[in-house]
């Protein structure tokens, strides 16, 4: 391109180099002479500025370095819509392009491409463009029910505009888009199931807010946002929130999450039911089998948790578990077995929201289920809103050598072997000896995809051949059992 160029070149797309960018700017930049344009570019980390040089705005970009100025004879405008499917489909005549003959089928039909792998890599979203003055678009899309526009640099004020034409959409994906969420959706995207905002991090939790009354929304995808804090101040400590009504499945991968605060507030939710948070500070490293299960205790309606079904017998592993390891805690800040004395301090109830529920006394039916109260005949009541059972306030025997999420520093590396199993592969693993039976059984669960309730361990000692001791009591460490560094875990479904 030469400095022939006029203004129509406003929102053209163009190639620089191999990035992509949008023209936002056409004129002079004071003090060097000549024409300049003024571009947004795809990948924000490629721009310098927000389209302002010297204290003059020129443009704006979304991201404050997302914007470049470059002259026109570096920026390519690309080729008309024809030229570029015959380059990229090979339906010119003349040599065909070297690669790889396929076959792949369009309906019942068989089509044989060239090159295809080469023509899939540079596929690339589209950038839209949405005129301020269109009219309402309501009705023209009646059946859509799913709408991907990722990548595609929609704002939400253009959504928001163009979402009354989409009365029954369900399916929203939105990722990639620098989208911030400036207005609440009002008498539009009411009917959505599930909404896709991953990798726009330029959302945070009070922006959240604005479509937390969707009334239909049930799986809200929130991967890479960049967000680490949340508080529902509409609800206090162990009551439900009204936001996200309906929501029953969230993805918080790839965050900054590291507070167990966070976790707490998803305990608000009233309809969650799955939950993925990998990749976060809080539960990476040496600590995630323990995180694992902090995170079970703390949301008592939480049925599966990374994409794992969470059994009976691991939330009950848990949940004891966690009410042993802030026992102490729990008596220092007021708490007591006897309840007209259990007064634990605001900042204790503030970390732990739901301990005092875990120790509240229950009784036990004989088949092992918590019953929750008594009626006035004597008979058992079940509350049907129990999301757990009620272990009762810890014991003093309990907390003097219970540390069950401490990681000491004796590391047992174990052999696991499987008797019954013979085609299964020897492995070894390094876990902490204060780890307990059922947490060891969790870990197997996963591993081997058999239920916890399926699960017989026992171990052998180099030290003592040919004897070997039953792990049967779930609640109780390796340590206990007096497992050693080298012996040999058998394990039998």
């Amino acid at each position: 391109m030469n400095d022939t160029l006029t203004s129509d070149v406003i929102g053209r797309r163009v190639d620089v180099n191999g990035e992509h960018a949008t023209v936002r700017f056409y004129g002079i930049v004071p003090p060097v002479a000549g024409l300049w344009l003024g571009v947004e570019w795809d990948n924000p980390e490629r721009g310098k500025h927000d389209g302002s040089h010297e204290g003059t705005v020129y443009f704006k970009c979304r991201h404050p370095t997302g914007g470049s100025f470059v002259r026109p004879n570096k920026v390519n405008f690309g080729v008309d819509f024809l030229t570029a499917i015959k380059k990229r489909y090979v339906l010119e005549d003349g040599p065909e392009e070297a690669g790889k003959e396929q076959i792949v089928t369009i309906g019942n039909k068989p089509v044989e491409t060239i090159g295809f792998d080469s023509i899939i890599k540079q596929q690339s979203e589209n950038k839209l463009r949405f005129p301020s003055d269109s009219l309402s678009p309501t009705g023209r899309f009646t059946t859509l029910k799913v709408l991907v526009l990722s990548r595609t640099g929609v704002t939400w004020a253009e959504l928001l505009q163009c979402a009354a034409g989409w009365p029954v959409l369900e399916e929203l994906y939105l990722e990639s888009n620098s989208i911030s969420i400036s207005e609440r959706p009002i008498d539009v995207l009411q009917t959505l199931k599930l909404l896709d905002l991953s990798s726009n991090r330029l959302i945070d939790e009070n922006q959240l807010f604005l479509i937390a009354y969707l009334p239909r929304l049930e799986q809200l995808i929130l991967s890479d946002i960049g967000i680490s804090s949340l508080h529902f101040p509409d609800s206090g400590i162990g009551c439900k929130s009204s936001m996200f009504p309906s929501l029953q499945y969230l993805v918080l991968n790839d965050n900054r999450i590291s507070q167990w605060s966070f976790i707490n507030e998803l305990d608000k939710l009233p309809s969650l039911q799955a939950l993925s948070c990998l990749r976060n500070p809080l539960t990476e490293g040496s600590g995630a089998e323990t995180a694992r299960q902090f995170i079970i205790a703390r949301i008592g309606q939480l049925q599966t948790l990374n994409k794992c079904k969470i059994l009976p017998e691991e939330r009950r592993g848990a949940e004891l578990d966690y009410r042993k390891a802030f026992g102490n805690a729990w008596k220092k800040a007021g708490g007591h077995q006897d309840p007209a004395q259990n007064r634990p301090n605001e900042e204790f109830l503030a970390a732990h929201p739901r301990y005092q529920s875990l120790c509240l006394s229950a009784h036990w039916d004989f088949r092992g289920n918590p019953v929750h109260g008594v009626s006035q005949e004597g008979r058992a009541c079940f509350s049907p809103c129990a999301t757990s059972a009620e272990y009762g306030a810890p014991e003093d025997g309990e907390l003097k050598t219970q540390q069950p999420f401490l990681l000491k520093n004796q590391l047992l590396t174990l052999k696991i072997k499987y008797p019954n199993k013979l085609d299964e592969k020897i492995i070894e693993k390094q876990l902490p000896d204060s780890m307990t039976i059922q947490k060891v059984k969790g870990l197997l669960s996963r591993l081997l995809k058999i239920p916890v309730s399926d699960l017989l361990l026992s171990y052998e000692s180099p030290k003592m051949p040919g004897r070997e001791i039953e792990l049967e009591n779930d609640q109780q460490s390796l340590q206990f059992y007096s497992v050693e560094n080298g012996d040999c875990l058998f394990v039998r479904w």
